[in-house]
């Protein structure tokens, strides 16, 4: 058996699922701190559901912790960074293009050395191993406790960041260090901002999962922790700890992950309703499809690991205004049960709009029965046009295809749209973020530039070192099957250079086992 958590801006869902059934599921407020609408959560579907702790196999939790520590500019640590490529690369200098107001936050100290590759994978010049020294021993006298390290073209030679890793750890041997080529892509300034997040976010990384696992012990599970990430998968706490960014987004591809599990279906369009957000994503054999352009994060410009979504000011809490007419995106957020008009509240949302028109039966019924009809028509009719633009914007092509509606909003999806097939309600919908989070697998993936090797040759290495990473990450070596391979080569490269894209996917190791 396994629990489910997953925190949403309205709403912390936990489901228990044995199998493939869901034994029993819980909806309840987000708390302000997050962590208390967890731990009620766990409680709550423990108690209810009767299941007792020693059954439980892993606990899989989705948190939106390291998302709102940018967006809301809390809980970062000071970073230095290390940049490595000089004589080149000295005009933007890192942080250049950050918010004002974040980089102030974050912006420890900036080191610049030379080093780095060419786009051929030739040396820019040998790396200056005297000026990373000098700079890991002012990174250790300033008491700063995170580093980022970026060279140019790392993605294709990481020879000198892991070299440059070395002498600081030499230095500074309690220093958490981030290297830019085990997160990003090709792209300089782009990888290098996914490092110096992920290296700003390391003690919030590590004070909540470790708060996370003593709440586990503290409620008798004996089982292990996962933290869901951004591709639909999980990795134990431990390694999740030391990639905080790889939890961006995790929330909408919990949903996606669970609308494939309870729908069966492995290509679709996936409709996230929540109470303050909708997300609109497109399954490709049952994972989200990845975003292949910048992604920002906070105002920050990032080239990472993103699912392809889109997100639009709608869910149940959404206010409604009449003159002139708007819906979201403003919301009540984890207030709705004491703010809108059906539970007593003085604010009119969405959800109070639909139980108007008898698309849900939520709260009191009556308290909405003035409400004009035509204002709850107009609504009703904005709300659809919002939900109609997103969904054919997201469609990989002018072909039908099913849309499968999940999240406790999801009633607000009309039952046929334009260019859809079918519009898919499943069992458990209103918790499919926790069901998702609940069935996620474990993986391990390769995206990186080989050289002097045949395509076969590429693709086989690829597989050994994503599987290797899947292991660590906590997946059962058994049960490991290659769902994604691509591969480009790239003519401008010498050696014939190829960029191979290996993903692999597998079961969580059982603690029984161990």
């Amino acid at each position: 058996m396994r629990i489910g958590i997953d925190v949403g801006g309205t709403n912390t869902d936990a489901v228990v699922l044995d199998g493939a059934t869901v034994v029993h599921a819980v909806k309840t407020p987000t708390t302000a701190d997050v962590m208390g609408g967890i731990m009620r959560a766990l409680r709550d579907v423990l108690d209810t559901s009767g299941v007792a702790t020693g059954a439980i196999d892993a606990v899989m939790i989705g948190t939106t912790h390291f998302t709102n520590a940018v967006i809301q500019r809390r809980d970062l640590t000071p970073v230095a960074a290390i940049r490595i490529g000089l004589p080149a690369s000295a005009s933007l200098r890192p942080f250049v293009d950050w918010p004002d107001d974040l980089a102030a936050i974050v912006r420890g100290a900036i080191f610049m050395v030379e080093g780095g590759h060419e786009y051929d994978g030739r040396p820019i010049v040998p790396l200056d191993v005297a000026a990373v020294r000098r700079a890991a021993r002012q990174i250790r006298e300033s008491g700063i406790r995170s580093v980022a390290i970026a060279s140019v073209f790392s993605p294709l030679n990481a020879a000198c960041e892991i070299a440059a890793a070395e002498v600081v750890r030499d230095e500074c041997p309690d220093v958490a260090i981030t290297l830019s080529h085990e997160l990003g892509r090709i792209g300089l300034l782009e990888r290098e901002n996914v490092a110096l997040l992920n290296a700003a976010l390391l003690d919030l990384a590590r004070r909540t999962t470790r708060a996370f696992t003593d709440a586990l012990r503290g409620s008798g599970i004996p089982a292990p922790l996962y933290l869901t990430q951004n591709d639909g998968t999980v990795t134990i706490a431990s390694v999740a700890e030391t990639f905080p960014v790889f939890a961006f987004a995790s929330g909408p591809t919990n949903s996606m992950r669970g609308a494939a599990f309870l729908s069966k279906l492995a290509d679709a369009l996936v409709i996230d309703v929540g109470g303050t957000t909708t997300d609109v994503g497109c399954l490709r054999h049952g994972f989200p499809r990845e975003a292949n352009n910048v992604v920002h994060v906070g105002g920050v410009r990032t080239l990472f690991r993103m699912p392809d979504l889109l997100s639009l000011g709608l869910g149940g809490g959404s206010l409604v205004t009449e003159e002139p007419l708007s819906v979201g995106p403003v919301s009540v957020g984890y207030g709705l049960t004491e703010r809108a008009l059906v539970f007593g509240g003085g604010e009119l949302t969405a959800t109070d709009v639909a139980v108007a028109a008898g698309l849900v039966d939520l709260g009191d019924r009556r308290r909405v029965a003035s409400l004009p009809a035509g204002l709850v028509k107009k609504a009703l009719a904005r709300i659809r046009a919002m939900i109609d633009e997103s969904v054919d914007r997201m469609k990989p092509d002018a072909s039908e295809m099913p849309l499968v509606a999940v999240g406790g909003g999801s009633f607000l999806v009309p039952p046929a749209l334009d260019g859809i097939s079918d519009v898919v309600l499943v069992p458990h919908h209103a918790v499919a973020n926790a069901v998702g989070a609940a069935i996620a697998q474990v993986s391990g993936e390769v995206d990186q530039i080989f050289q002097d090797l045949t395509r076969d040759e590429a693709i086989a290495e690829a597989r050994r070192l994503a599987e290797d990473r899947a292991v660590r990450a906590g997946a059962d070596p058994a049960t490991l099957n290659v769902v994604e391979v691509e591969d480009l080569p790239i003519s401008y490269l010498p050696g014939n250079s190829l960029r191979t894209r290996v993903r692999v996917v597998g079961d969580v190791t059982s603690h029984r086992s161990r």
